[in-house]
């Protein structure tokens, strides 16, 4: 059964269209699977190989062009007639004879596509420039143009629907974040945090499921916690040690970042001090977000917040988030940083991570947040705190530490 009504991916489909006639695009090639499955609803992880959804802009149907042996998992998880869905035999998988993009430019041209101006994607994980090369050998006739983002800036104002399936990831995430907090304690291990925060993101509510996330949790831990993006070892947490924790709920797709830090013992001075600073940031963010407001405007909100203590952060605040695959869960649309004009509207959604990271220690508290009428929201009810742990709280044997 389709995540959304038929209705809705037309509704996605001629908004695409008009964005590829504002770019005089004939014919667009989609190599993101998340494009692909907001377009269609498609749904597997077949991407490790090259497939696509394309689009013909005086065409009503799509079509979808993957291996063969995915072709049935178009056939059930999207909406294309069947008669479109064309499959490329197994010996173009990862051969150095034939490549799947040649295999494309055949079909293109076979039904007359082959002299138009088509627009690729070029810059996505899922699109080499050795697919490219054999594009423009196979169509010699035809005019590339740039594609890339047409589809990530449809999708940067959600649907209710969408909105609904992002709150049920927040909820499968603050479960996530209790029972990966749960499990930091002395004697455990990064990696057994890990495997408790992955076990309640897929096994969610007892409503509703869990899906896998398009980025690991991330657990540094001590000194590590100065460096963004690491995600787990198997080092035991020690007294004294912090530790950030970053994940995501996911529901049909649709990602709920969240990022919580943890200490056991008493917090170091220093992330005694910088919660309140970050907490005062979030909420000047959160108040300045509003529709008709900008992404540079949030972000000056937090600038003035933290200026008065010498603090500045160079990475950017936030980004567009929502439908994702692996590697990455954000949109690749607007980010909340100095000098991004994107003007906010109703249901569009970001993840704030307002991080700061030192050389040898760093802070992480993150809310994904929905611009509504008025204002906005955020997805999570965890606490926006300093998580602190007392060491004397059960070890992983169910002893007391004293």
């Amino acid at each position: 059964m389709l995540p959304f009504d038929i209705q809705e991916y037309q509704e996605r489909l001629q908004k695409t269209k008009k964005s590829m006639a504002d770019r005089g695009i004939d014919v667009l090639l989609v190599t993101d699977p998340a494009n692909m499955n907001y377009l269609t609803g498609y749904d597997a992880w077949s991407f490790y190989v090259h497939q696509m959804v394309v689009i013909i802009i005086d065409e009503p149907q799509p079509l979808w062009i993957g291996r063969y042996l995915d072709a049935n998992g178009a056939r059930v998880t999207t909406w294309i007639y069947d008669e479109n869905i064309i499959a490329y035999p197994d010996y173009y998988v990862h051969s150095d004879v034939f490549h799947p993009m040649s295999f494309v430019g055949e079909i293109l041209a076979q039904i007359g596509q082959g002299n138009r101006r088509i627009g690729v994607e070029m810059d996505n994980y899922y699109f080499s420039a050795k697919a490219f090369m054999k594009l423009q050998q196979a169509l010699p006739n035809a005019k590339f143009i740039d594609g890339d983002l047409i589809v990530n800036y449809v999708r940067i104002i959600k649907s209710q629907q969408e909105i609904e399936y992002m709150k049920r990831a927040a909820l499968i995430a603050d479960k996530a974040m209790h029972h990966g907090i749960e499990n930091i304690r002395i004697g455990s291990r990064e990696n057994d945090a890990a495997a408790h925060i992955s076990y309640h993101l897929i096994s969610g509510t007892e409503e509703f499921g869990g899906e896998y996330t398009s980025i690991v949790p991330m657990l540094p831990s001590g000194k590590n916690t100065g460096i963004p993006h690491l995600t787990w070892s198997d080092r035991p947490f020690e007294d004294g040690d912090s530790t950030i924790i970053e994940l995501a709920g996911c529901y049909q797709r649709y990602h709920v970042p969240l990022a919580r830090t943890v200490t056991i013992g008493n917090p170091d001075d220093r992330l005694h001090q910088l919660t309140p600073i970050i907490q005062d940031g979030i909420a000047a963010v959160l108040e300045a977000a509003k529709p008709g407001a900008t992404c540079s405007d949030m972000e000056e909100a937090w600038r003035r917040s933290i200026s008065a203590y010498g603090i500045e952060k160079e990475s950017r605040l936030g980004y567009s988030v929502g439908l994702g695959y692996p590697p990455d869960w954000g949109e690749h649309t607007a980010s909340i940083r100095k000098g991004d004009q994107t003007v906010l509207e109703p249901n569009m959604t970001f993840h704030l991570i307002p991080a700061l990271w030192f050389d040898q220690y760093g802070i992480e508290l993150s809310e994904t947040l929905r611009i509504t009428e008025n204002g906005c929201t955020t997805f999570s009810n965890y606490p926006r705190e300093l998580i602190i742990k007392h060491p004397f709280l059960l070890n992983q044997h169910g002893g007391e530490i004293s």
